[in-house]
C-alpha cells in the first residue's frame, strides 16, 4: 500500500493525497511535521534528508518533493487520464506545475504565514500587502487563462490542475477580501465537487 508521510494541513501533503484519492489509490497517511514531529527522527531522515514534508513509499520506491510525487504517481497510475500521453500536452502540464512552484505559491507564502500562523500583533502588514498585490497579478493570469479552456491544461483534468487546486484553496480561505475571478472559481469549484476533493479542499487552513 501507498505510505504518505505528512500532516494534512500541509499544501504539499495535500496535492499529494489529491492525487491519491483522484487515482482512487488506497494509502495510508502518517502525521509528520510540525506539531506531530517526526521529520528529525534517523528513520525519516533515511527517506527524506530534507527533514520536510511530504516523503511517500510506493512499492519500494522512496520519494519526496511534492509535485514530483503527484508526477510520479500520476505516470504510473494515471497515463493516458490525469498523466498525459502526448508530449505537448504532458509538458503544459509539467508548466503550470513548476509555475505553482516557483511563482504562485512565491507570492501567495507571506499573505499566508502572516494571517494564519502568526499572532496578529506580530504580523508584518506591508509584507501582507505586497502578497496580495502579486498574487493577485497572477491570479489574473490564470482567470484568463481558464477562460480559453476547461482546465489547466486543456478539456480535461491533469496532474496540472491539482497543484494550483490546491494553491488556491489556501489563498481563498484567507481571511482577505478576494477580487472575483469568475473562470478561476468555474474551475475550482468544479475540482472541490468531486468526490476526490473531500477531506482536501474542504478543511479550514491551520
Amino acid at each position: 500500500m501507498l505510505k504518505i508521510w505528512g500532516r494534512i494541513s500541509s499544501i504539499n501533503v495535500r496535492k499529494v493525497v489529491l492525487t491519491a484519492q483522484l487515482l482512487e489509490l488506497p494509502f495510508e497517511r502518517i502525521d509528520a511535521g510540525r506539531e506531530f514531529g517526526l521529520t528529525r527522527s534517523a528513520d525519516y531522515l533515511a527517506r527524506n534528508p530534507n527533514a520536510l514534508v511530504p516523503t511517500i513509499e510506493d512499492q519500494g520506491l522512496v520519494l519526496w518533493e511534492s509535485n514530483v510525487i503527484v508526477r510520479y504517481l500520476g505516470a504510473r497510475h494515471g497515463e493516458g487520464t490525469l498523466y498525459p500521453r502526448e508530449l505537448p500536452r504532458r509538458f503544459d502540464a509539467e508548466r503550470w506545475m513548476d509555475w505553482q512552484q516557483t511563482t504562485l505559491n512565491r507570492a501567495g507564502r507571506d499573505a499566508f504565514w502572516q494571517l494564519v500562523r502568526t499572532p496578529e500583533a506580530q504580523q508584518d502588514r506591508p509584507a501582507i500587502e505586497q502578497s496580495i498585490l502579486e498574487t493577485e497579478r497572477w491570479l489574473t493570469v490564470l482567470d484568463g487563462h481558464l477562460a480559453q479552456r476547461p482546465f489547466m491544461a486543456g478539456e480535461s483534468l491533469t496532474i496540472a490542475d491539482i497543484p494550483i487546486a490546491c494553491e488556491m484553496h489556501r489563498w481563498w480561505g484567507l481571511p482577505l477580501v478576494h477580487p472575483a475571478h469568475p473562470h478561476l472559481q468555474r474551475w475550482y469549484d468544479g475540482i472541490r465537487q468531486l468526490p476526490a476533493a473531500r477531506g482536501v479542499l474542504d478543511l479550514p487552513l491551520s
